[in-house]
């Protein structure tokens, strides 16, 4: 049993070395290489522009009127990033950011976005993810959870079926108590970053609020919170409304100092 509390020692010795500080200040577990996880997010971007139908060039420039406002806006070092936004044909009101600065957005999530601002919203958002590096960090807690459940598993002798059904319970737990909550705070977190930035880029954060209004006249089933990666539509306005006077103070200074984005939608 000894190699167990070896590598229980080494795991933790790996996950304390591995903390680092997200944009809003929460501590984050980060084991993978940035560098590896952008050409990660570069291919696989790549393989998205070869299996999905691109949509229209007026569609085209309008996210990226939209995108180039909120990028304008970054750090120097965020900024010089290869950021790239395409829009795609289909009805799903869907978008996806990718290590590396590699964006994604439907045709049906501008249906639903029915403003630059709305947009604004959406793509702040991504690119939140993005500086928050919760990729890299989803991917260090996952990696860290399974070699906690193997140890775990290892230490109580858990072989033979019913070892097996345990564990699964077990993995279950760590799915439920550790992977899905930690999403809802990335989307949440994601969400704060957002709006910050729209704000900062001369787009009216307000609409933040508008846009989930819109996501949740769609309708459709929704699991309960505790089960879902991403946070209820109540959970999330409120988190936006507690926002909501900071990033209004950032739009008003952004519109003083010039930045008034006008990007004309298709």
């Amino acid at each position: 049993m000894r190699w167990i509390r070896y590598a229980a020692v080494a795991a933790l010795a790996l996950t304390l070395t591995a903390c680092t500080t997200s944009p809003t200040g929460r501590q984050q577990l980060t084991l993978v290489s940035d560098a590896q996880l952008n050409q990660m997010g570069r291919e696989a971007f790549e393989q998205y522009q070869q299996d999905l139908p691109a949509a229209g060039q007026a569609e085209q420039r309008y996210a990226q009127c939209i995108a180039n406002a909120l990028i304008t806006v970054l750090p120097e070092r965020e900024r010089d990033q290869d950021w790239q936004i395409r829009v795609f044909e289909s009805e799903q009101a869907n978008a996806f950011a990718l290590p590396g600065g590699y964006m994604g957005i439907n045709t049906g999530l501008l249906r639903v976005a029915r403003n630059q601002d709305q947009v604004a919203a959406v793509v702040g958002h991504e690119i939140g993810h993005v500086l928050a590096r919760h990729a890299n960090e989803r991917v260090s807690t996952q990696t860290s959870t399974q070699l906690a459940l193997s140890v775990l598993g290892s230490a109580a002798g858990m072989q033979g079926p019913g070892g097996e059904q345990l564990m699964g319970a077990l993995g279950l737990g760590a799915q439920y108590g550790i992977m899905l909550p930690f999403s809802r705070r990335h989307e949440t977190e994601a969400d704060i970053i957002g709006v910050r930035l729209m704000a900062d880029a001369g787009f009216d954060p307000r609409a933040s609020l508008d846009l989930w209004d819109n996501m949740g006249a769609e309708g459709g089933a929704r699991p309960p919170a505790w089960m879902s990666t991403h946070p209820s539509h109540g959970q999330r306005t409120q988190v936006l409304q507690q926002e909501m006077d900071g990033a209004l103070t950032r739009y008003e200074q952004a519109r003083q100092a010039g930045r008034q984005p006008n990007c004309q939608r298709p």
